[in-house]
């Protein structure tokens, strides 16, 4: 088994990166995909988030308000770190789960938005991350309805590119095409993948 620790800052391109390795034949354990579902309604995590933060993070269906407990956590370090105390367990715990039942010859792409934050890059064969310039990644967040401002504050929420860089095996550049994006990631599969399955 091969695992890979993917990373990059949000709005870096991780998801097509993840996408054209599954393409390849990995297995991909989404870290933020596994984070929403151990708090969707009635898991133990919305439970822990509820107590933490009371009832103001619920919307009136009785789902977690995204948007509302990132106005909270966002705006207070010691707020993250106390969801972050809360949900980074959860997660660790259900993508073990998922390695444990994936063959033993696998390529496994663990997708980790806070890889370098969590300090886990240590826990991979190879960490392969995901960089973009920063006016680049701004603009696709407000396309995804973000404001500027808060586009911002997330960003600096997280590592910076050279704390990234410092753990990284090999860096893709999403600056460019689709198509190259592609082709780098043919590059890591062949110079870096292969070998080491062989």
């Amino acid at each position: 088994m091969l695992r890979i620790g993917l990373t990059g800052g949000i709005g870096s391109g991780k998801s097509t990166v993840s996408a054209l390795l599954a393409s390849r034949g990995a297995i991909v354990i989404d870290a933020d995909r596994i984070a929403r579902e151990v708090v969707e309604p009635g898991t133990a995590g919305l439970a822990a988030v509820v107590e933490a933060f009371g009832d103001g993070v619920l919307t009136a269906d009785g789902t977690l308000d995204r948007p509302a407990l990132a106005g909270v956590v966002f705006a207070d370090p010691a707020a993250r770190a106390r969801l972050d105390g809360i949900i980074h367990p959860l997660v660790r715990e259900t993508a073990g789960r998922l390695t444990a039942a994936a063959p033993q010859d696998a390529v496994i792409v663990n997708d980790v938005p806070l890889l370098v934050e969590t300090g886990q890059a240590g826990s991979y064969d190879l960490v392969l991350v995901v960089e973009v310039d920063l006016p680049t990644r701004l603009a696709r967040l407000v396309e995804r309805g973000m404001t500027e401002d808060d586009a911002r504050a997330r960003i600096d929420a997280q590592a910076t590119d050279e704390q990234r860089r410092a753990v990284a095996d090999v860096v893709l550049d999403n600056s460019g095409s689709r198509e190259q994006l592609a082709e780098q990631v043919d590059r890591f599969w062949r110079e870096r993948v292969e070998p080491a399955r062989a």
